[in-house]
């Protein structure tokens, strides 16, 4: 089973703030597929797809808590690192553009260092949904916990279904074919 965890902040106030960008592509892939979220054991809510031999995720958490949410499901679900996707904002990429790593580092990413550290291992995949716009970036930390402004919405709603085709490939072809496709 591959799980496909979307960062991002529980609540309205956090609901269209880019830091959610996660959580959109979740909540797409969910639409898709036709199923369901359902409250976890632990925080955070998942919805599973036989089907596709798949689990969404979204931790509530809070998005620098991630990790714990994410440990409990690697232990819950017996998922391996090589099946673990983290689906995260990354306002170092440009609205538009997304990429995709086998493992790395955290980037300045306080959601993916909250994974890494409760992992104690950075070799899972991750994609990277790039939230930079032409407006001001920094602080970084008060400009993913804003919405979009209105002339961007619509790359980024773009954005959100080209993230999810991504992992869709990812299951269909694996990591490898769609990193060569997509990055």
């Amino acid at each position: 089973m591959k799980a496909f965890i979307g960062l991002g902040n529980t609540g309205p106030v956090y609901a269209d703030t880019k830091h959610n960008a996660g959580f959109w592509v979740v909540d797409e892939l969910a639409r898709r597929w036709s199923i369901q979220f359902q409250p976890g054991k632990g925080s955070f809510v998942y919805a599973e797809s036989s089907e596709k031999d798949s689990l969404l995720v979204k931790p509530t958490t809070g998005m620098n808590a991630s990790g714990i949410a994410v440990k409990t499901v690697m232990r819950d679900w017996n998922i391996e690192l090589a099946d673990l996707n983290i689906v995260i904002d990354d306002v170092d990429l440009p609205l538009g553009s997304m990429r995709l790593r086998s493992k790395g580092g955290d980037g300045c990413h306080r959601g993916m260092e909250s994974v890494i550290y409760h992992l104690g291992h950075t070799g899972f995949p991750r994609v990277r949904f790039g939230v930079a716009a032409a407006d001001h970036k920094r602080p970084a930390e008060k400009y993913v916990l804003k919405p979009f402004k209105k002339n961007d919405q619509p790359e980024a709603d773009d954005m959100v279904q080209t993230v999810a085709d991504a992992v869709e490939s990812i299951l269909k072809r694996g990591l490898q074919k769609t990193m060569n496709d997509f990055n």
